[in-house]
């Protein structure tokens, strides 16, 4: 018999099936244009099987998941995990994520989470029910556990004949049962739904345009709202002429300290009144402006220096080398650059409790900040997420979460408020930018000897709750501040053997602009320089950059990751440059490998691309890439991942840096911020290796990797000059092209 389940309770559910039928509690899914009360679960622990599902008397189930569906597709990947494990119709259950009231604490949608232990952790809850409902039914049916297995939403023998229903065993009561972390998985060779592209349920909407999204959300009585943001970062109010909005509808001023809104019953009204408004700013010149942040990571002064590994005797390593080399890898700051302004409503209406619509990837760890900053308890608390614009880190939404915040308790009302274009680019939490050092040599057999990596990077690249908010910043209301590195010093060592390895780093306390964690948070910058450098050594000793790759590694699913992105691709060996020229045009094929934080997803990305010779213009015509991220739970879900990988980070490759200047941020629009457009879509060849015995690991990220040194070293082979700055503009080639 099963242990999850005690004899006495294995006789109380019986004889309470047997006697009075399904114990009825009454249950109704949350609508999230309604309030509906802050407590309505029996239990959020995330160490509980309630914690996770109810199942219903209608036999169906609701799954709550502590992760957010950021478009990355968790609400059908998930769903396909545990009605794997539990064994029903994945149709049949429907999934609730994010909202702090139902769901258990997962922790932050982030690192490529989601599947990796988000969903694992669902997975083993599911297991954990399945293990106790057979239990039920073995009691009822008195047979054996190992005769009986769950299928189709019922409990039958494994030989066949009359099963029980999951309803008809459990409906609408509890387990009461810790996950059990061995609870027996099922066998991949049985999967039924685990392995199938099976349709997003929310595309649907999206495609027909009844999705409700953040932009969308109201409440009855909602006021609109729009922030205005001062004339540089730091400024403080002088003065602000009320009379210059009277005019306009019904608006009116918030105002706390230096934090400063408008708010109108119509949003256009709010919209006008913002631009209508006369507010005096001081003016101030507090950041070094963005031509300077390349000095200035390399001066210091810095607050810490680490050594992160180190083998042999790198300086003896060098001293020995039959060749050496080394080189500087500059990564700009970044934006999210989010396609549509981040977008909030609160309602404090009582200021005694609060309901936050929020489209944060982190709504537990907002729900804290937010009672902390407006004073309320925790448990009055409720964040209710809804889809907004993609993010890949912290971009606008937490803000706007606490700019509607403010205001609802101000005046007592729900409020809306939205961003604008400019308040995204101008204000959001910028990606940090990355200066990374290289060197090393190679001996005479053509093999890496040694290998030194010195970075300079900011500490406070931050995340909830060590990053600070705008609106309790200006309001002046004191945020808990800490320091949160988002593991930007990963993947700074080269995946290749070598005898001798050092890789350290300068960490600065802050960081230019307001920092934030941006998608694979430092490993893009970092990759970018070590695959680089790779490619140089192979060009220093003459070796394919192929070969010279798999010649340092021992790693059986890193060597598959290579071998197949080079037939996808179609490498034809190269030592030297192959350039090609056609007309203006010079041809040139690079790749690039990644062990993601090097003990996650595997990447291969290789491209061939085109340099214009008189205009400087990189253009992409094909990316290969093949991916390993162990057990693929729907491959249509991570195919649409790694394409967005890619693509994203062509765009952050080829086209992004913030610029600013001694005051504010410059770069407000996407002509001063342009990104990738469809004519730049290359052709994308993607090979998805499935591992269905392995862990499931990350897809969020992993991909996105690659690309700026597969670039890089592409542009090399096609005209011989090597592209070590970020972004790779026509401004960025010193050359002169009548020598090529």
């Amino acid at each position: 018999m099963s242990a999850l389940l005690s004899s006495a309770r294995r006789s109380f559910l019986t004889h309470t099936l047997q006697s009075v039928g399904v114990l009825t509690i009454g249950f109704q899914l949350p609508s999230v244009h309604a309030q509906i009360p802050l407590a309505t679960r029996s239990t959020l622990d995330v160490n509980e099987v309630d914690g996770y599902f109810s199942i219903h008397a209608d036999g169906r189930i609701t799954l709550y998941c502590g992760k957010v569906d950021l478009g990355q597709g968790i609400r059908i990947a998930i769903p396909q995990m545990a009605a794997e494990e539990l064994g029903i119709d994945v149709a049949k259950i429907q999934m609730i994520d994010g909202d702090t009231a139902l769901t258990p604490d997962q922790g932050p949608t982030a690192g490529s989470s989601g599947i990796m232990r988000g969903g694992v952790q669902i997975r083993q809850a599911a297991a954990t029910a399945r293990q106790a409902l057979i239990a039920v039914a073995a009691t009822q049916m008195n047979v054996p556990i190992d005769s009986l297995d769950a299928i189709d939403g019922e409990v039958r023998p494994i030989v066949g004949g009359k099963g029980i229903a999951f309803q008809n065993l459990i409906g609408n009561q509890q387990f009461k049962l810790k996950i059990d972390s061995k609870a027996k998985l099922r066998n991949p060779n049985t999967y039924r739904y685990v392995g199938k592209g099976l349709p997003r349920p929310d595309v649907p909407a999206k495609v027909t345009g009844t999705h409700v999204y953040m932009q969308d959300f109201s409440l009855p009585g909602m006021l609109h709202a729009r922030v205005i943001r001062p004339q540089s970062v730091g400024s403080r109010i002088i003065s602000v002429d009320e009379s210059s909005i009277k005019r306009i509808g019904k608006a009116r001023i918030v105002r706390i300290e230096d934090f400063l809104a408008v708010v109108a019953e119509d949003e256009w009204d709010a919209q006008r009144a913002s631009v209508a408004l006369k507010v005096q700013w001081s003016l101030e010149k507090n950041l070094l402006g963005h031509a300077g942040v390349k000095d200035w990571l390399r001066k210091g002064p810095f607050e810490s220096t680490q050594t992160i590994m180190k083998k042999g005797d790198v300086q003896q390593g060098l001293s020995q080398s039959t060749q050496k080399i080394q080189a500087s890898y500059y990564w700009p700051v970044q934006s999210h650059a989010s396609m549509g302004p981040s977008c909030a409503v609160a309602d404090l209406s009582d200021g005694q409790q609060a309901v936050v619509w929020s489209a944060s990837q982190a709504t537990h760890r907002l729900r804290g900040i937010i009672a902390r900053l407006m004073a309320i308890p925790n448990d009055k608390v409720r964040v209710i997420y809804l889809d907004g614009a993609g993010c890949y880190g912290m971009n606008g939404h937490d803000d706007a979460s606490l700019d509607a915040a403010l205001i609802s308790k101000a005046i007592g009302k729900p409020v809306r408020v939205q961003w604008t274009r400019q308040d995204e680019n101008i204000w959001d939490p910028k990606g940090p930018p990355q200066l990374i050092d290289i060197e090393g040599g190679v001996s005479a057999d053509g093999k890496i000897a040694a290998w030194k990596t010195v970075m300079f990077i900011p500490k406070a690249t931050a995340q909830l709750p060590n990053i600070p908010l705008l609106g309790p910043q200006s309001a002046g209301i004191k945020q808990l501040m800490g320091i949160s590195t988002g593991l930007i010093s990963q993947n700074g060592n080269p995946p290749y053997s070598t005898p001798h390895v050092e890789v350290s780093a300068n960490w600065h306390k802050d960081a230019p602009l307001r920092p934030s964690n941006i998608r694979a948070p430092g490993k893009i910058a970092n990759c970018f320089a070590v695959e680089s450098f790779t490619d140089e050594l192979s060009h220093l000793a003459g070796v394919d950059p192929l070969e010279f790759r798999l010649q340092g590694m021992s790693d059986a699913r890193g060597i598959e990751i290579i071998q197949r992105t080079s037939k996808l691709i179609g490498w034809k060996k190269r030592n030297t440059p192959v350039t090609k020229r056609s007309g203006t045009q010079l041809k040139g094929r690079g790749m690039a490998y990644m062990h993601y934080k090097g003990n996650e997803t595997y990447v291969g990305v290789a491209m061939d691309v085109v340099v214009n010779t008189q205009t400087g213009v990189i253009q992409v015509k094909r990316i290969a890439c093949a991916h390993d991220c162990g057990l693929i739970i729907n491959p249509d879900g991570t195919q649409a991942q790694v394409e967005g990988n890619l693509l994203q980070t062509l765009s952050r490759t080829l086209h992004e840096e913030v610029k600013f200047d001694k005051s504010q941020v410059t770069s407000s629009n996407w002509a001063t911020y342009p990104i990738l457009t469809f004519p730049q879509v290359p052709e994308i060849l993607i090979d998805l290796i499935d591992r269905p015995f392995e862990p499931p690991l990350g897809a969020g990220e992993a991909a996105a990797t690659p690309i700026p040194a597969a670039l890089a070293n592409a542009v090399f082979d096609a005209c011989g000059v090597r592209m070590r700055t970020a972004p790779f503009t026509p401004a960025q080639f010193k050359i002169d092209w009548s020598t090529i």
